[in-house]
């Protein structure tokens, strides 16, 4: 049976008509359309369905930590290290590929391993210690980022075949196409959407979103589901580490950099609620879609900066966050 997400006010449950369920969906849906549509009456070749393309593309890898980050707000919990995670992925990758000659396939595991390893120790701490998840991502931001510049402080280039091979794979269909990444982020987008949809982790992670007493009293596997998350969470990091990696074909210290608020934006655009129990990933698909038609905008138009990508994303999040709270509030 799906699990109905819920939100919660004052410790007591909430079940949100399919209505509002839906609604700061569709609302991210219509903006989606209200931009593409601007776009495609504003600038020529904007209707070229490769440019939709490319959104996916360019945007593989911030999607697939997006879906860690969603299992994370989900159980109102937050990860702040995210973007380290990335960066420290593609340094080590590149170190161990480049300057230590070791085998791809061996290199691959490692870091996914790693990332998962360190979302694992943030999700005990945050929960048999107690502490704030924002307090214990910050330290793991910090830690990830640090460990990245004791690698090197320069940007390694990665020229292995394997990973140029991927890097350059295209799978091509009608004259268009898109590549490995984005294949690799839709496959993880789709068991994400069935692992919280149809199996008792998800229902888990909406119960302890939804209320992590009443989620404890009834006898769920509170610190399990809690500490799973967040493993989640750093293999989902690590994964959009390699993706990025593919995508630049080096690793860089500086990778990543304010990637994890990028992530939050697409998940609470996407209509998560950030105080956990309500959300769907379709949405927050929808999310990293709108994030990268701005930037697709802005190409387009230009004579503007790229810090209209923020201020337009800045708008759009107090916009979702009032939304969000006015939902939240009919249920009262």
């Amino acid at each position: 049976m799906t699990a109905v997400p819920g939100t919660v006010a004052n410790g007591r449950s909430r079940v949100l008509r399919p209505q509002q369920k839906y609604l700061p969906i569709f609302a991210t849906l219509a903006l989606l359309v209200l931009m593409y549509s601007a776009g495609v009456l504003r600038y020529d070749g904007f209707s070229d369905t490769q440019v939709v393309l490319n959104v996916f593309v360019d945007n593989a890898f911030l999607l697939v930590v997006a879906v860690g980050m969603t299992f994370v707000i989900l159980t109102g919990g937050i990860d702040l290290s995210v973007g380290s995670v990335v960066a420290l992925t593609t340094m080590l990758s590149a170190s161990l590929l480049e300057e230590r000659g070791w085998s791809p396939y061996l290199v691959l595991p490692l870091v996914l391993l790693l990332g998962a390893l360190l979302g694992f120790g943030m999700g005990c701490i945050i929960h048999y210690f107690e502490i704030q998840p924002f307090i214990v991502t910050l330290a793991g931001m910090f830690l990830a980022r640090g460990l990245c510049y004791t690698i090197s402080t320069s940007s390694i280039t990665i020229s292995d075949p394997f990973w140029t091979s991927i890097a350059q794979q295209r799978f091509r269909f009608g004259g268009f196409f898109i590549s490995a990444s984005v294949v690799v982020a839709l496959v993880v987008v789709a068991i994400g959407i069935y692992v919280l949809g149809y199996t008792r982790l998800g229902r888990n992670t909406y119960a302890i979103g939804g209320n992590p007493q009443s989620a404890l009293l009834m006898g769920l596997p509170v610190a399990r589901t809690r500490i799973a998350v967040y493993t989640i969470s750093g293999f989902c990091s690590a994964l959009g580490g390699v993706l990025l990696s593919f995508y630049m074909l080096s690793g860089n210290s500086g990778h990543g950099l304010g990637l994890e608020l990028d992530a939050i934006a697409a998940v609470v655009i996407g209509g998560t609620l950030l105080t956990g129990g309500s959300g769907y990933l379709v949405g927050t698909v929808l999310g990293v879609l709108v994030l990268g038609l701005i930037q697709t905008i802005i190409t387009f138009q230009g004579d503007l900066s790229s810090w209209w990508t923020k201020i337009v994303i800045g708008v759009l999040l107090f916009v979702f966050i009032v939304l969000q709270r006015a939902v939240t509030r009919r249920q009262r």
